[in-house]
């Protein structure tokens, strides 16, 4: 028999919020977390891109120092959104064998790497620092959650590129089904504005050049949009069975519905352009969810603001929803956050569960003039849902044809 799964808790450490909810205050206020970077690296090197949308709140600033120190910002990032979204679902008691992590992130330690390797090269062996492998490695956030909550049911790692959280959330939901666990972690983590990544993401003509205008650089769907802004932070969602949620008298924000992976087989960094692993993806959360396109009241886009990226995902989505997908609002929130890679999935799920609760999609920014190629309805500000029953869709794709899709229902 198919759960009820069900999300009780957020947490997120974003570059327009420190916490969950400053980051959804934020983004229904039209705000945007892209900023010039005020790093010396940025001159030195002559970086042609000059901006990004690093984290509000610097992780080593919440954690306690010597928890700060024995991790990666990647990981610490994690741990930051991990403790507000256990304390948010109300600690649950829970016997840690029945505790679960669903953990990802799309590069991993990347400021460690790249630090021992300078430390190696000016400063020699000896210089190292003993703890670089488990900094490094993709599945430090996971397990640095799992040890901190005592989650020995599992913890696991996806590492998917930009799909990366929202697969994760996928696992989460397969899992709690199956009965691995009654509680899971789920979400995301990436802190990987570098200038090794800035300067390799530049030289693929990804990233938005508009260094003089750095808030307005993404802007899904617009006539002039020219690459995606990197962005930095983590999200996690506590989900669980309704069973468990309601044993234990938890609140409950929405329901996980269902989720869908599919892969591409195309291209390693262009999307199918026809959409059509893409509409797999989400044909199958909504089966997975038992429901139909045309119960769809909302969708969460992908939309990185690349000119290719941004028409590919509107083909898959016309694919699924045919005509009606005009007007179905539709939210490009990577415009407000940039584009977050592993850990972006989870942001946008957390802004998708919220907007179901709240019956408001929140708005698309800097789309001055609307592509004709991306015909869908989206606005600068909140949109309505109304007070029916609300069921969305949030998608991610990455770089290797990977594509993940959650459905999340109003309860």
């Amino acid at each position: 028999m198919t759960k009820k799964i069900v999300i009780t808790g957020i947490g997120a450490t974003s570059p327009i919020g420190g916490t969950a909810r400053e980051s959804w205050q934020a983004l229904l206020a039209g705000e945007s977390g892209a900023r010039s970077l005020e790093h010396e690296w940025v001159q030195e090197l002559q970086l042609p891109v000059t901006f990004a949308a690093e984290a509000k709140v610097r992780p080593d600033t919440v954690l306690e120092r010597p928890v700060a120190k024995r991790l990666d910002p990647s990981s610490q990032l994690a741990l930051v959104a991990a403790k507000e979204a256990f304390a948010d679902a109300g600690s649950p008691e829970i016997d840690p064998e029945r505790l679960g992590v669903d953990f990802s992130t799309g590069i991993g330690g990347l400021w460690t790497l790249l630090d021992a390797w300078d430390t190696l090269r000016e400063r020699g062996p000896r210089r190292v620092l003993p703890m670089t492998v488990p900094m490094l490695m993709p599945n430090a956030p996971s397990a640095a959650i799992s040890m901190h909550f005592q989650a020995r049911a599992y913890a696991r790692t996806v590492a998917a590129a930009c799909a990366s959280s929202t697969e994760a959330l996928v696992n989460a939901y397969e899992h709690l089904q199956a009965g691995l666990a009654d509680v899971v972690l789920a979400g995301g983590s990436e802190s990987a504005i570098h200038p090794l990544t800035l300067a390799a993401f530049s030289s693929m003509q990804a990233l938005s050049r508009r260094n003089d205008d750095p808030a307005t650089a993404s802007r899904p769907y617009d006539i002039a949009r020219d690459g995606f802004v990197m962005g930095e932070g983590a999200a996690v969602l506590v989900v669980e069975t309704e069973e468990h949620a309601l044993a234990r008298g938890a609140k409950i924000y929405a329901e996980l519905a269902g989720g869908g992976v599919t892969a591409d087989s195309y291209h390693i960094t262009a999307p199918e352009p026809e959409g059509l692993g893409a509409s797999r993806a989400v044909h199958m959360a909504l089966e997975a969810a038992g429901a139909t396109p045309d119960e769809v009241t909302h969708i969460n886009a992908h939309a990185t603001s690349t000119p290719v990226g941004d028409v590919a995902e509107v083909r898959a989505l016309e694919r699924v929803f045919g005509e009606r997908v005009r007007e179905i609002p539709v939210s490009a929130t990577k415009a407000a956050h940039g584009h977050l890679l592993g850990g972006t999935g989870a942001l946008e799920a957390i802004f998708t569960a919220l907007a179901v609760q709240e019956r408001q999609a929140p708005p698309t920014i800097n789309v001055t003039e609307q592509d004709p190629d991306a015909p869908l309805r989206i606005s600068g500000a909140p949109m309505p849902l109304g007070d029916e029953p609300q069921l969305a869709v949030s998608n991610s794709f990455g770089f290797g044809g990977h594509n993940a899709v959650i459905a999340i229902r109003s309860v």
